[in-house]
């Protein structure tokens, strides 16, 4: 039997009590690490110990925590209770993004701030932490040929102009130069940095854009492959990201779209 490709690896997953996060937290348990699950506030406790529960329930380690991946110090707490209960770190999938939608001469400073802290910030604060784990353990050739892996999770529009969601896209163009220009500096320590942009996923972030017949339809029009995607879609890459399959790939983003940032728009205008 082959040895399961995560096997005895310690992964962190931001905002993992629903969609992408879950479906990444899920895929990394059965691949054979422990799954810490990263949960933002008290509310979504109940969410984050339901992936927990189904993790456990085939066999797998996991452990919930709670933490706004903005706040410094959270952050900094939440990788230090991930060394204390597993003793080690060596996969940090920063996932944890929102919206705060409104046209720009309606969107308030707050719904800027909170969207570049929470996107952007939180994955720099994350990535920070997780670098420094990774220094202090260097490689583990039993484990992994790297000594850590991190994966940024970005979107489509990262490269693709969205009115009506400008804090939003700001916050993923940013997570792209932040990926390339963490993994260029990483490198060299056996560090691999990447990156996932999602496309249309069914997931609760983006519930109207799909849940009813008419959103769905027009919502393909953007999908050249013609379904929408899902989380499991995003947790398939992911995986391989994390894993020793990808060993030579570091500064990369994986677009994971069905075709959407090809344009689709300019079928049948050239």
């Amino acid at each position: 039997m082959d040895r399961p490709l995560l096997k005895g690896q310690t992964a962190l997953v931001s905002g993992a009590s629903s969609g992408i996060g879950a479906a990444v937290a899920h895929a990394f348990a059965a691949a054979g690490a422990a799954v810490v699950v990263n949960h933002p506030v008290a509310a979504t406790a109940g969410e984050a110990e339901q992936v927990i529960a189904g993790i456990r329930a085939v066999g797998g380690t996991a452990l919930a925590i709670q933490a706004d991946v903005s706040d410094e110090a959270a952050v900094e707490a939440m990788f230090a209770e991930c060394i204390r209960r597993f003793g080690r770190l060596d996969i940090l999938v920063a996932n944890a993004g929102i919206q705060r939608d409104a046209p720009l001469t309606e969107m308030s400073f707050a719904q800027w701030q909170r969207v570049l802290a929470v996107n952007l910030s939180g994955q720099f604060l994350c990535a920070r932490a997780a670098v420094h784990c990774f220094q202090r353990q260097g490689v583990d050739p039993d484990l992994s040929r790297a000594a850590g892996k991190i994966i940024c999770m970005s979107s489509v529009h990262q490269v693709i102009p969205w009115a009506g969601h400008v804090n939003y896209a700001a916050s993923k163009g940013g997570v792209e130069l932040l990926m390339k220009s963490l993994a260029q500096e990483v490198a060299s320590h056996r560090i691999r940095v990447n990156g996932i942009a999602p496309g249309a996923i069914r997931t609760p972030i983006n519930r109207s854009a799909w849940d009813t017949p008419q959103a769905l339809e027009a919502l393909l029009h953007l999908v050249p492959y013609g379904r929408i995607g899902e989380a499991e879609d995003i947790a398939k890459a992911a995986l391989w990201l994390a894993s020793d399959e990808s060993d030579y790939v570091t500064g990369a983003t994986l677009f994971v779209d069905g075709g959407m940032s090809l344009y689709p728009g300019f079928i049948g205008n050239g």
